[in-house]
C-alpha cells in the first residue's frame, strides 16, 4: 500500500469515524468492544448508558452502516420476543503501534479490539540520529502493513522514553540521549508515514493499555523496567500525565543522596540503583533491584494511596516472579509499619515486555471509546 493511498484511506476513515466520537456513541462503542464476540443486546446498551431505546436504535443503525458492528445472533429473552445482540466488528479498522526504546523498535498492528494481529521486532539505536531512527520506523512500520495488506489504518500510536510534550508530540531530554531535546517526533513520522501520529511515553502508553483492558483497580501505578525505569499512573480511572506530560518521571527520584551518578546528572536515583544492580547479572543483583524498586512502589503508595502496583518492561518479564515477590515484600513491609491496613496487591502486568508497544496503539483507538486520558 503506497503512502498516499493509506494518507487517503486514514483521513476518509477519520472523517467517517470523527462523527461517531460523541459522547454517546462512544458508550455504546465500549460496551461492544469490552462484550466480544458474545454481542450484547440493544435493551442492554440502553439500561447501561443511561440512553432510551430509541437513541440507542439510531447509534447502533450508524454504526453498522459505517461497517463497524454485525449482528450476533438472538437471545433468549425474560419475556416477548428473542432479543438480537449485536457486536463489534474488530477488524473492520487498525491501528499501529509503535515502540521506540533506546536499543530496539518493536511495531504491532491491532485490530479495534486492541487484539494484536501482526508484530515486528528489530535492532535500534536512539543514539544514532533522527535521520536513522525515522528511517528504521518507516521502514518497520511499512513492511508490517505490507505483509498484512489491505488494512484500514487509522494511525500510529508512537511510545518513548521521555521526558516529552504529549500535546506537542516533541521530545525533551531523553535520558541518556540528549540530542533528542526539542524534537518534534510527532510532525517527523507523520510527514514520513503519511498518517495521523500520537505520541507519549512508553510507561504512559502501557498504562493506558491497562485501563482499557480492565484490569480491575480504579487507580494503580504500572512500573516499567526495561533499559530505563519510569511509571504510568492511572487514577480515579483515567491516565494521569500531568500539565506538562511530566507525571511518572519515577525513576528520578533521588533515595540515596551519596548514591552512584546518575545519567540525568543527579546521585542517588532508583533508576541508576536498579539498573546497576540487574548489570551485576548475579541472583543477588537481581533481589537489590526488586528490592530498590519495592522502596519506591511503597512511595508512591504512600503518596497516592493507591489500589495495586503493576510490574512490566524487559527485566521484569525475565525474571517475573522474582521481582513480584521482592517488590511485594517491601511495599507489604512499609504496609505493616505505617498501620494503614492490608497491603496492596503487587503483579506482573499482562503482556509482559509488549505492554508499552500494545499501549502504544491504544493511544489511537482509545478517542473511539471515548477512553482517553484527558489529563
Amino acid at each position: 500500500m503506497n503512502r498516499h493511498v493509506r494518507r487517503t484511506m486514514a483521513a476518509t476513515v477519520g472523517a467517517n469515524l470523527s462523527a461517531l466520537r460523541g459522547h454517546n456513541a462512544a458508550l455504546v462503542l465500549d460496551l461492544l468492544r469490552t462484550a466480544g464476540e458474545a454481542g450484547i443486546s440493544r435493551l442492554e446498551l440502553a439500561e447501561r448508558t443511561g440512553l432510551t431505546p430509541q437513541a440507542v436504535s439510531k447509534i447502533t443503525a450508524r454504526l453498522r452502516g459505517d461497517g463497524l458492528a454485525v449482528e450476533a445472533g438472538r437471545r433468549a429473552s425474560t419475556g416477548g420476543k428473542p432479543r438480537t445482540v449485536l457486536r463489534l466488528l474488530a477488524g473492520a479498522a487498525h491501528a499501529v503501534g509503535l515502540h521506540l526504546d533506546r536499543d530496539e523498535l518493536r511495531t504491532v498492528l491491532t485490530d479495534l479490539s486492541g487484539a494484536v494481529v501482526a508484530a515486528r521486532r528489530a535492532p535500534l539505536d536512539l543514539g544514532a540520529g533522527s535521520d536513522a531512527v525515522l528511517a528504521a520506523a518507516a521502514c518497520e512500520v511499512d513492511t508490517l502493513l505490507e505483509a498484512d495488506g489491505g488494512q484500514t489504518v487509522l494511525g500510529v500510536g508512537v511510545a518513548v522514553p521521555g521526558p516529552l510534550d504529549h500535546t506537542d508530540g516533541v521530545l525533551h531530554r531523553v535520558t541518556g540521549f540528549p540530542q533528542w531535546d526539542g524534537f518534534p517526533l510527532r510532525e517527523a513520522l507523520t510527514e514520513r508515514l503519511g498518517l495521523p501520529v500520537v505520541v507519549d511515553k512508553d510507561t504512559n502508553a502501557a498504562a493506558l493499555g491497562l485501563a482499557l483492558e480492565g484490569e480491575g483497580e480504579r487507580s494503580f501505578a504500572y512500573l516499567h523496567l526495561g533499559t530505563g525505569l519510569g511509571a504510568g499512573l492511572v487514577l480515579d480511572g483515567s491516565l494521569y500525565r500531568g500539565a506538562r506530560t511530566g507525571a511518572g518521571e519515577f525513576g528520578h527520584q533521588v533515595i540515596q543522596l551519596d548514591g552512584p551518578r546518575c545519567s540525568c546528572g543527579n546521585r542517588g536515583c532508583i533508576e541508576a540503583l536498579c539498573l546497576a544492580a540487574v548489570a551485576s547479572g548475579t541472583d543477588g543483583g537481581l533481589d537489590e533491584a526488586a528490592r530498590v524498586l519495592g522502596e519506591g512502589a511503597a512511595n508512591l503508595v504512600s503518596l497516592l494511596d493507591i489500589d495495586a502496583v503493576l510490574l512490566g518492561g524487559r527485566t521484569v518479564a525475565a525474571h517475573e516472579k522474582r521481582f513480584v515477590r521482592g517488590v511485594e515484600q517491601v511495599v507489604a513491609a512499609r504496609a505493616r509499619r505505617e498501620g494503614g491496613g492490608p497491603a496492596i496487591p503487587v503483579r506482573a502486568a499482562p503482556g509482559g515486555d509488549t505492554q508499552a508497544v500494545e499501549g502504544a496503539a491504544h493511544m489511537i483507538l482509545a478517542p473511539l471509546f471515548g477512553r482517553a486520558a484527558s489529563s
